[in-house]
């Protein structure tokens, strides 16, 4: 975080015109404020798909307020780098589409989650984050996907069985990439309840239509040998995602009150 920005802080900062390589500051409050190009190194290891324009897009977006210097550059406290971080593990762990986030900042929830002590139960699990973007390209074999997961290799199986999931052969020997390790974590849970693969078939149709749905929205877009039209295009796939999950949330939990009342 320490040092002198690199040549890709070297953004031009369309508000002001200017190189965004304001020197850090001390801001009276949580110790050192730094640049954005800053920011987005401290935080590309958990958030690959960090860049500066995204951050300007959350500011643009009244979920960010950084302090200006007055040459105009901006500059983030330790506090606006955990309300960006608990920003995008919102949208990257509980696919919260922006108006929701910022309500749940407006309610509190704005500084560095912390997990609960040993033993205490009650806080939302922490799913780890997939996107619509290509992924890592890392494969796991059986044996690891079931150590990580929990999952029993037969369940595994049945899965692949019913197209849950459908892991890439090599060498005689089946591994799966990082977002279907995680479906057969979340069915792994849902085992446990008595749910098996073959009920699982209702879940894999209603993503295959919603995912033929988001394609006819935005397939011109997403052909384009434009860069920017297609990194554009991928944004908004990843919010119209964000936003269908939020509303199958809304139905299931609407449809689950009336089996309750």
């Amino acid at each position: 975080m320490a040092g002198a920005p690199s040549i890709q802080d070297n953004v031009l900062d369309p508000d002001v015109g200017e190189l965004d390589l304001a020197p850090a500051h001390e801001s009276g409050v949580g110790g050192k404020s730094i640049t954005i190009g800053a920011v987005c190194k401290a935080l590309s290891q958990e958030f690959p798909d960090i860049s500066i324009s995204k951050i300007r897009y959350l500011e643009d977006q009244k979920l960010l307020t950084p302090r200006r210097t007055p040459g105009g550059y901006r500059l983030y406290t330790q506090s606006d780098v955990a309300r960006l971080r608990t920003i995008l593990r919102l949208q990257r762990d509980e696919f919260l589409p922006l108006r929701v986030i910022r309500q749940e900042l407006a309610s509190g929830r704005g500084g560095e989650e912390t997990p609960p002590p040993p033993g205490q139960t009650g806080a939302r699990p922490r799913r780890a984050g997939v996107s619509v973007r290509s992924d890592s390209g890392a494969l796991f074999s059986l044996e690891e996907v079931v150590e990580e997961t929990k999952a029993d290799a037969k369940l595994v199986r049945e899965l692949e069985e019913y197209g849950v999931v459908r892991g890439e052969l090599r060498g005689g020997a089946r591994y799966y990439d990082e977002t279907e390790r995680e479906i057969i974590r979340a069915v792994a849970e849902l085992a446990r309840y008595g749910v098996g693969g073959r009920n699982l078939r209702v879940f894999r149709s209603s993503a295959d239509r919603e995912a033929t749905l988001l394609q006819q929205i935005l397939a011109p877009a997403l052909r384009s040998r434009n860069p920017q039209r297609r990194k554009d295009a991928l944004d908004a796939l990843e919010n119209l995602a964000a936003v269908t999950s939020h509303l199958r949330h809304l139905l299931l939990v609407r449809d689950l009150r009336k089996i309750a009342g």
